[in-house]
C-alpha cells in the first residue's frame, strides 16, 4: 500500500493530488499514480494515437489485435487481485460475447443493427457470467474449486461449439460452423466508420476503451466498494461479521470481469470477422493468467503493459517457432513466479523509480 505513496509524491503539487484522489483515479489500492505516472499516461496514449501517421498504419492496424486482449486481462485483474477470486474461465465469457454478437449481427445486418447486437451481446454475456456466478458464491463454493469449476466451463463450451459443424446447427441466418468456427460476422459499423481489421478506426476505438476501462477501474478499486472487495479478499469471515454480503461484492466483480472479458470478444470478433471454438479452449484459457501472474495482479497499468507485450512476443514466437512458442511462455510464467511473485512489470518499474530517487 505505501508504494503508492513513495512512487507518487515526489514532485505532486498537492492540489492535484487532492483532485486525483477525490475523482478515485489515484489512492491507496492503485500502485501507481502521481503528476508522473499522469503525465506519462497522456504521454503514452497520445502517441499510440498519433503512430499512424508518424509510423506504419500496417503495424498500428496490427496492434490492434494486441490492444483486444486488455479489457479481458483487466477484468481478471479486478477479479483475481482485488477480489481474491483466481478464474479460468475468462475466455468461455469472451467466446460467449464473441459468437453472440456473431449471431446477432449476421441475423439482423449492417449498419446500424451492428450497434445494437454488440450492445445486446454485452448484456447476454453479463447475464451468462451473473448465472455462473451466482451458483459459484451463493452456493459457497469452495475458493480452491473455484478455478477448477471456471475451467470446466471452459472446456464444456469449446467441446460443444466444436460439433456445431452440421447444417442443423444455425441461428436464424448464423451458421455456428464448429471447429471451423463461425465466419463473415460483419464489423461493427457506425455511419461511414467500419470498425474491422483493415481500417483504423478500430484501433482508435479499441484505444479509447483501453484507457477508459483502465481508468474506470482505477476509480472503482479506489472506491468504497473497492476497498470493501480487498477486505473481502484479505479476510472473508471478518468481513463478514463486520455486516457486509461479500456474496453480493464477489458476483459484482465476477459480473464486470466476465463484461470485460464478452467485450474483447466482441471487438476480437469484429477485428477478424470470426470466431472459432480454439478462443474458448484449454490454452486460450491459461494466457489470462499469464499475462496477469506475470504483470502483477495488483497493478492494472501493469497488467495492461504486460498483456500487450506478452501478446506480442506470444505472436512472434508462434510465427517463427510454432508450437515452441507456447513452452516458451510457459517457461516464462514460471520464471515470473518465481523471480517476482508481485509481478515483472510492477517489479521492473518499482526497480526504474527507486533507481531515479537514487541519482537523485
Amino acid at each position: 500500500m505505501s508504494s503508492y505513496h513513495s512512487l507518487a509524491a515526489s514532485g505532486t503539487s498537492a492540489s492535484l493530488r487532492s483532485f486525483l484522489e477525490r475523482a478515485g483515479l489515484d489512492g491507496q489500492l492503485t500502485v501507481f499514480g502521481g503528476r508522473w505516472y499522469w503525465s506519462l499516461f497522456i504521454l503514452v496514449f497520445g502517441a499510440a494515437a498519433t503512430f499512424p501517421i508518424y509510423g506504419s498504419v500496417f503495424t498500428a492496424l496490427n496492434f490492434t489485435s494486441f490492444l483486444i486482449n486488455v479489457p479481458l486481462a483487466l477484468g481478471l485483474a479486478l477479479l483475481w487481485g482485488y477480489c481474491g477470486v483466481l478464474s479460468f474461465g475468462q475466455v468461455a465469457f469472451f467466446g460467449i460475447g464473441g459468437y453472440a454478437y456473431g449471431v446477432l449481427a449476421i441475423n439482423w445486418g449492417l449498419g446500424a443493427a451492428t450497434v445494437g447486437a454488440a450492445v445486446c451481446a454485452l448484456g447476454l454475456t453479463a447475464l451468462a457470467a451473473a448465472a455462473f456466478g451466482y451458483f459459484l458464491f451463493y452456493g459457497r463454493v469452495s475458493a480452491w474449486i473455484i478455478p477448477v469449476l471456471t475451467l470446466v466451463l471452459t472446456l464444456m463450451l469449446e467441446t460443444f461449439l466444436g460439433q456445431t459443424a452440421g447444417l442443423e446447427w444455425r441461428i436464424g441466418d448464423a451458421q455456428l460452423g464448429g471447429f471451423n468456427g463461425m465466419t463473415n460476422i460483419p464489423s461493427i459499423t457506425v455511419g461511414p466508420f467500419s470498425f474491422d481489421g483493415f481500417s483504423l478506426p478500430l484501433f482508435y476505438l479499441v484505444l479509447a476503451l483501453v484507457a477508459l476501462t483502465l481508468a474506470g477501474l482505477r476509480m472503482l478499486a479506489n472506491s468504497h466498494f473497492g476497498h470493501i472487495s480487498m477486505a473481502i479478499q484479505e479476510d472473508q469471515e471478518r468481513a463478514e461479521l463486520l455486516g457486509y454480503d461479500i456474496r453480493r461484492y464477489q458476483l459484482a466483480i465476477f459480473v464486470i470481469a466476465g463484461l470485460l472479458a464478452g467485450l474483447s470478444g466482441i471487438l476480437y470478433a469484429s477485428w477478424g470477422n470470426f470466431i472459432q471454438p480454439t478462443s474458448v479452449g484449454l490454452l486460450a484459457s491459461t494466457f489470462p493468467v499469464l499475462w496477469v501472474a506475470v504483470s502483477g495482479r495488483r497493478s492494472l497499468t501493469s497488467v495492461a503493459i504486460g498483456t500487450v507485450a506478452l501478446s506480442a512476443l506470444s505472436d512472434t514466437l508462434a510465427v517463427y517457432s510454432g508450437e515452441l512458442a507456447f513452452v516458451a511462455m510457459g517457461a516464462i510464467l514460471l520464471f515470473g513466479m518465481m523471480a517476482a511473485p508481485n509481478g515483472m512489470v510492477i517489479t521492473l518499474l518499482r526497480g526504474i523509480a527507486r533507481l531515479s530517487r537514487a541519482r537523485k
